[in-house]
């Protein structure tokens, strides 16, 4: 394996950092997240275009900071045995297959509160022109009928935006853990030796952890998308997996 940085990572950071700046100076810092960001499919906003956008969209420096560390640290060794070609199949499909799941969970939970509100006579309509018709507006009413959680899957939901390569990371991070279960790598804090098959459980076990019992990851902000990340580990594993069963040379594409 040859030293140094190789391209697809190279160039995914510079994207990324590009598009940060581009965040900080362009449309008075918001007209990227507005373009770019991933809105829920239901809300204005929205465009098909956001589901890959969004995996190059960061929401401040430390959230780019993280992905992109990650990204360095995972992928060097992945481009190296896969190629350049495959490498960023994996990066943009782990990142989609993520930012799917995630948004299908939404969906589903946003559906069930607004079922909620139109078996007791509201009009799905009128619901959701309200909910449109300015950012973070909502009928007092709903309070009423729907459960706090129920409210926070029709609102926060239907107002949410998405961004950050974390489920793409992820997906890396978790063909490396099958790639090489057994080598060890030097951790930044604290700077110990592990076996990567610990640090690949850990790190998607805590957000696997988290989403099923709390709502937040044990490793980041309570907004970061837990469910984007197992979406991207799940849909990198079954990628690679597949490469691996039919024989990765049929595939190859370098």
């Amino acid at each position: 394996m040859r030293l140094g940085i190789t391209d697809a990572v190279k160039h995914l950071i510079i994207i990324n950092v590009v598009m940060f700046i581009g965040t900080l100076t362009v449309g008075g810092g918001t007209l990227f997240y507005d373009w770019f960001a991933e809105f829920f499919p239901l809300n204005d906003s929205f465009g098909f275009w956001q589901l890959v956008t969004s995996i190059f969209i960061h929401f401040d420096i430390g959230h780019l900071f993280s992905n992109m560390l990650m990204l360095f640290f995972t992928g060097i060794m992945i481009e190296q045995v896969l190629g350049t070609k495959r490498f960023l199949f994996l990066f943009l499909s782990a990142g989609l297959g993520g930012n799917l799941i995630a948004l299908s969970v939404d969906y589903i939970q946003f559906s069930l509160a607004l079922n909620e509100l139109t078996s007791n006579g509201f009009d799905k309509a009128q619901v959701l022109e309200v909910l449109n018709s300015k950012l973070g507006r909502y009928d007092l009413r709903w309070q009423n009928i729907l459960s706090e959680t129920q409210f926070k899957h029709l609102v926060v939901n239907f107002n949410s935006r998405s961004a950050g390569a974390s489920g793409a990371v992820m997906g890396i991070l978790a063909v490396l853990g099958l790639m090489f279960p057994e080598r060890k790598i030097m951790l930044l804090f604290p700077p110990i030796p592990i076996k990567i098959k610990y640090l690949v459980v850990g790190l998607i076990g805590s957000d696997f952890f988290m989403a099923i019992f709390t709502g937040s990851s044990l490793i980041g902000s309570t907004g970061t998308g837990y469910v984007a990340h197992l979406g991207g580990a799940i849909v990198g594993a079954l990628i690679y997996l597949f490469w691996k069963k039919n024989s990765m040379d049929k595939y190859r594409w370098n």
